[in-house]
Formats: structure tokens, sequence, C-alpha cells
């Protein structure tokens, strides 16, 4: 059984697969309290593995984005194997934090995305996704990803995150683009 914040249908708004349509699965609950959070915790639905599998078969797109909270907190081999047997791509959505999980994703999903806030054990990933606050940035030099992508937590740093990619090219921006454009 899994708590389920929402599951909907939409395209990927931010990081390498900006555009892409995709299913949401987002989980409620987490291990962080971060204050820029789009995710209400306290909202969702106790759900079997077969109940969720019966939603996202309805939708055409095969691109499946396990998001949160943290999705590895409820994640397992038999939920994943057995979206893996349906011909779905994963892409999980992780702070990194927990090792509860880890194999289970390691194991199953195509492409990980970490969103490192502190403490992260998973060091390796495809794409690391950084919201900027104006912090030191050199402590991203220990993961090993393919891509780096550098995030604005609002309107208001835009520019500031542009310039730091500016003097640091190994850096790509990740605009939120589902909420400029209104879109789930």
């Amino acid at each position: 059984m899994k708590k389920i914040n929402e599951i909907f249908y939409s395209i990927q708004g931010e990081g390498y697969y900006t555009g892409v349509p995709a299913i949401f699965i987002r989980f409620s609950g987490c291990n962080l309290n971060c204050e820029f959070c789009d995710t209400d915790h306290s909202l969702g639905k106790i759900m079997s593995d077969e109940e969720i599998l019966d939603i996202i078969r309805k939708f055409p797109a095969k691109h499946v984005v396990l998001t949160g909270g943290e999705p590895s907190m409820q994640l397992d081999d038999c939920f994943l194997s057995l979206l893996k047997a349906q011909g779905f791509y994963l892409q999980i959505e992780t702070n990194g934090t927990l090792t509860k999980g880890f194999d289970a994703v390691t194991r199953w999903c195509d492409w990980i995305t970490c969103s490192p806030k502190k403490d992260c054990v998973r060091k390796q990933m495809d794409e690391l996704k950084v919201v900027y606050l104006s912090q030191d940035m050199s402590v991203y030099k220990q993961y090993s990803c393919k891509h780096k992508m550098l995030q604005p937590c609002s309107m208001q740093n835009t520019k500031e995150v542009i310039e730091f990619i500016k003097k640091n090219p190994e850096w790509r921006l990740s605009l939120q683009t589902h909420k400029y454009l209104h879109i789930r």
C-alpha cells in the first residue's frame, strides 16, 4: 500500500526531460520539511500497487515520474518491477537522503534525478537538480552525474542563477516551465 498525493498526466516541466509527456505519481510524505515544497503531505489516499497501475495504464505515455515528497520512502522491488513489466520508463525525483528503497531504485529506475537538500547518501545519479538559494555550490562537486541542472527557487533569483551558470558552464538552467505556463 502506498500513500499517494495525486496521479496526473502532463508534460515534464523541469530538468533534463522538460517537455516530455509524463505520468506523475506524487507520493505523500517526506523526511524533510523544505519551505519551498509544492506537496501538501497532509493529503493523500492509500492505494494498492494494482490501483495505481489501473490509473496510469489509462494514459498514452510510458514515461512515469515518481515524485513527492520523497518517493523512496514507499518504493520497493515489487511495485517497481510491476511498472517495468508493463513497459514503463521510470524516472524518480529524490532528495537522495535515505538508504530505504535505495537498492530498488537503483535496480529498477531508468533515470535518477536527485535534488539534494542535506546529508545526501546517493552520490551517483543521472541528473543533479539543485534549487538555487545562493548556497555554497562547491558541496555539489562530490556527486557523479551526467547532467547538472540549476533551478531558481523563485522568479526573484532567476537572474542570479543565470549569472552563476554563465560563470560555471558545467551547469544548465532548469526552469519550472509548468509554473510559467500555468499547467500541472
